[in-house]
């Protein structure tokens, strides 16, 4: 092993790492700090380059877990960008458009590998929250991935492998102190996890749940197809939100999640803010966005803010007089409420997942906004009926699948 911040058990003549110290907890003042396999075995990780630290460790895991899981179920090579424990995206390697390539700054790269496809997608649908990532891949990162990897802000990544040529990339990222990790992508965790707070040890089984075909045996709308993009993009919804904070919702689209609440007391709330994030992804494909003229040294991070401001209620924080200049080399025209909303008109196909049921039907009114046509959700509550009257004004599909999703 590589690293030096472990403890080593002899096992057979082979050196097992089975303990990491790390340098602090979620906050420096949390000390001392590690990560160990409670019964002794050899940790499923090798730290490559780097020292993760505890939240990073976090934000791998659960990361691991979700791309596994995608990739299982879809059959395709996945990714996913993490902060604070929940997923900013995630999709699966599917081609990319012209126009999602010029919107996830990748069209400067040729042509794309399935995993640098997938990678694209996660970290662009937005960008605003996947800035200083983690990043989990599926699939042995190749070059292609690693080149893309390079040039943001990421705090790590982790994949199962990594080819030579791709590791000396991401070797050389951050002055050598990019954090690489390669985990065993056979290790299977105990079905019993613990947890402890406040000096109380909670436990549980683990969350094993499946999603298939029988997700959507409960088709309880008037309408009932559901084509199978629409069920590809509602299992990555589904599988999403099982890696999220709670309350959650997941807008998806095309093979990846397009907005995702996460965090919220309030499911509206979590409708609504993962709602906005789809609508901002929308307009950054509408013309007016994708023919802005950034000034040549602008910092990536900066286009993407200017971006965000540009169709955002704050617009003249970006166009006024002496700040344009700084941005852009022509200054742009205001991208209007009503161009916006006429846009936002032409999203369609969008799938929706939620961690839990829908209380009322104010949820499907802002879903449908945002170009909702298929739904999942639990079901369970005391206003069904409501929920299933308000989609059934507009067309849209929902199966309950009776299965909750929290995460905490």
């Amino acid at each position: 092993m590589p690293n030096t911040n472990m403890n080593f058990i002899i096992k057979e003549d082979i050196i097992m790492s089975n303990e990491m110290q790390l340098k602090y907890g979620c906050n420096p003042n949390q000390k001392p700090s590690r990560v160990y396999m409670a019964d002794g075995s050899e940790l499923p990780i090798e730290v490559l380059c780097g020292k993760p630290g505890y939240i990073n460790l976090l934000d791998a895991l659960n990361g691991w877990q979700l791309v596994k899981e995608l990739k299982i179920a879809t059959g395709m090579c996945a990714a996913t960008s993490f902060k604070h424990v929940s997923p900013a995206g995630a999709a699966i390697g599917r081609p990319l458009s012209d126009d999602l390539k010029k919107i996830y700054w990748v069209d400067d790269l040729g042509e794309l590998s399935p995993l640098a496809s997938a990678y694209a997608r996660a970290r662009g649908a937005d960008r605003m929250s996947s800035y200083g990532d983690f990043i989990a891949l599926s699939d042995k990162v190749d070059v292609c991935t690693a080149k893309m990897i390079q040039r943001e802000v990421s705090d790590g990544v982790i994949a199962p492998d990594y080819d030579d040529e791709a590791l000396e990339i991401l070797k050389s990222k951050r002055k050598g102190t990019y954090n690489i990790i390669k985990i065993d992508e056979n290790y299977k965790p105990d079905p019993i996890e613990h947890k402890q707070v406040f000096g109380i040890t909670f436990e549980q089984g683990r969350n094993e749940i499946k999603f298939g075909e029988d997700t959507f045996a409960n088709m309880v709308t008037e309408n009932k197809n559901l084509p199978d993009e629409a069920k590809r993009d509602l299992i990555l919804a589904l599988i999403t939100l099982k890696y999220t904070q709670s309350n959650s919702v997941c807008y998806a689209r095309d093979g990846q999640a397009i907005g995702i609440g996460a965090g919220q007391q309030s499911r509206i709330h979590c409708t609504r803010l993962a709602g906005n994030k789809a609508n901002n992804w929308w307009l950054r494909q509408n013309p007016k966005v994708l023919n802005l003229q950034f000034v040549d040294d602008i910092r990536r991070p900066d286009r993407d803010n200017a971006i965000d401001v540009y169709i955002s209620d704050e617009y003249e924080d970006v166009l006024a007089e002496g700040t344009w200049q700084t941005i852009f080399k022509v200054k742009p025209e205001v991208f209007t409420k009503e161009e916006q909303k006429e846009w936002l008109t032409k999203l369609d196909k969008v799938s929706l997942g939620s961690d839990a049921f829908f209380p009322f039907g104010d949820n499907i009114e802002r879903a449908h906004k945002t170009g909702v046509e298929y739904i999942v959700e639990p079901g369970g509550s005391i206003r069904d009926d409501h929920v299933i009257a308000t989609c059934n004004k507009y067309g849209i599909a929902m199966a309950f699948n009776g299965m909750r999703l929290f995460h905490h």
